[in-house]
């Protein structure tokens, strides 16, 4: 499946690569750079997108692009990227760690920038945006413990209602080799839109790139 048609320039150039990287430097360095936008010809966009795939892109790989692929079908609107410096569990990416994840972009697609690691963050920084997102992703925005509580969980997803946001999700090979499609029928279950196996079936992970990359391949 191919990538997203409307963000690929006709070449990397680096002139282009050059004047990219000095616009994500540069805005690495402010203070508080809640929100950046840095967009594939090496310019900064401020206008919130309709739909965002949110992930740590370490690797940014075919998953990503075959998702957002789908969902801009679906929305028949771009899908940018979203890389959130902060994180729930983790140490605070630095501007190294975070230029390097960035840098795979360049020339790609539009990449946001920011210091929110929640999605109830997320869409109280992008109201009205549907939020791409894969299976397990999905799992754990239902899980109490991932909000320190059933309460925290719930005003958590009903942020994402006030703001007017949906979740997109993508399915996932389990461990005994069957894809599973997203169904759930609980409470919040109008937040989340599933993907059917035949729009949208990738089974490789982040975990499983870094390892194959990390073999020398």
């Amino acid at each position: 499946m191919s990538e997203p048609s409307d963000f690929r320039s006709p070449a990397s150039t680096s002139e282009i690569q050059s004047i990219w990287t000095s616009e994500v430097e540069a805005g690495l360095r402010k203070s508080v750079p809640a929100l950046s936008c840095f967009l594939p010809d090496g310019t900064t966009a401020s206008a919130p997108p309709r739909a965002i795939l949110s992930g740590s892109f370490n690797p940014w790989h075919e998953g990503h692009r075959t998702l957002a692929a789908v969902v801009e079908r679906r929305l028949h609107a771009p899908v940018h990227y979203e890389l959130s410096r902060a994180n729930v569990d983790k140490p605070e990416l630095d501007e190294s760690e975070v230029l390097r994840r960035v840098a795979q972009f360049s020339g790609a697609a539009p990449i946001w920038v920011t210091r929110a690691p929640t999605f109830a963050e997320k869409a109280k920084l992008f109201p009205g945006t549907a939020f791409a997102v894969g299976f397990d992703t999905a799992v754990r925005m239902l899980d109490p413990k991932y909000a320190g509580s059933e309460a925290g969980r719930d005003a958590a997803l009903r942020t994402l209602l006030e703001c007017e946001c949906r979740v997109i999700v993508g399915g996932r090979i389990d461990s005994g080799g069957t894809f599973r499609e997203w169904s759930y029928a609980g409470a919040f279950a109008e937040l989340f839109e599933g993907i059917r196996e035949a729009e949208f079936r990738v089974d490789v992970s982040s975990t499983e790139l870094r390892r194959f990359l990390n073999r020398g391949g």
